[in-house]
C-alpha cells in the first residue's frame, strides 16, 4: 500500500476523534512533517547502499546465493560478508550459530540451573542483521521461512511472546540455511523440505 495513501487514511480516521482536526500551521503538523522527512531521508540513504552494495558485490558467487533467500536484501548479505568472512571456516553450522550468538545456552551454578535460552555471546550485528532478515522474511509469501513462523505461532498467533520466539526460530534458521549454502556452494530452493524413508523431515 501507497505510504501516502495510508497516512491519508490515518488521518482521515482520527479526524473523528476529540483531538483532530488540526490546523495545518500548528506545531504538531510541523513535528510530523519534520520526522516524515527525516524517514524518507534515511530511506533514501538505505538504497544508496545498497544500491552501492550491489553493484560492488554482484559478481560474487556468495553474495548472489546470500540473496537468494527471502528476507535478504543487499545491506543484509553485505554485512554477514563483512562481519562473518568466508562461512566456509566453519566445519559445522552449530559453529556458525555460536559466532553470531543463536546458539542455546543453560545458565547454571552449583546445584542451580536456569532456563535454557540463546547465549548472546557472538557478534551483535550479524545476530541483528539475521533477526531483521527474519522479519522481512515471515512477511513474504510462499517460502518454508514463513512457513516456519506460522508452525511455531500456530497455538495463539496473537501471543507476542511466542511471536518472538518464532522470529528467533526464523533467524536461526535463516543463519544455518546460509551457512549450507556458503558450504556446499549449492542454490537456495524455496521448500527444501520433503520426507525421506525414515519417516523423518530432512531439512538444511
Amino acid at each position: 500500500m501507497s505510504k501516502a495513501r495510508l497516512l491519508g487514511e490515518i488521518y482521515e480516521t482520527a479526524c473523528s476523534s476529540a483531538a483532530l482536526p488540526v490546523l495545518l500551521d500548528s506545531p504538531a503538523i510541523a513535528m510530523f512533517r519534520l520526522v516524515l522527512a527525516e524517514a524518507r531521508s534515511l530511506i533514501q540513504q538505505r538504497n544508496v547502499i545498497e544500491a552501492h552494495a550491489h553493484e560492488l558485490l554482484r559478481e560474487w558467487p556468495d553474495y548472489l546465493r546470500l540473496r537468494q533467500v527471502p528476507g535478504i536484501g543487499p545491506s543484509h548479505a553485505l554485512t554477514i560478508l563483512a562481519e562473518a568472512g568466508d562461512l566456509r571456516r566453519f566445519r559445522h553450522h552449530r559453529q556458525f550459530l555460536k559466532f553470531c550468538g543463536l546458539d542455546l545456552a543453560t545458565h547454571q551454578s552449583g546445584q542451580f540451573r536456569g532456563q535454557t535460552r540463546l547465549s548472546k555471546f557472538g557478534n551483535a550485528r550479524l545476530r541483528r542483521t539475521f533477526w531483521l532478515a527474519a522479519q522481512v522474511a515471515i512477511r513474504q509469501r510462499d517460502n518454508s521461512l514463513r512457513d516456519c513462523f506460522g508452525r511455531h505461532v500456530a497455538k495463539d498467533r496473537e501471543s507476542r511472546d511466542l511471536r518472538r520466539k518464532a522470529t528467533v526460530a526464523v533467524a536461526t534458521k535463516m543463519a544455518r540455511v546460509v551457512h549450507a549454502l556458503i558450504k556446499t556452494g549449492t542454490d537456495y530452493r524455496p521448500f527444501p523440505e520433503g520426507p525421506v524413508p525414515s519417516g523423518r523431515t530432512l531439512s538444511l
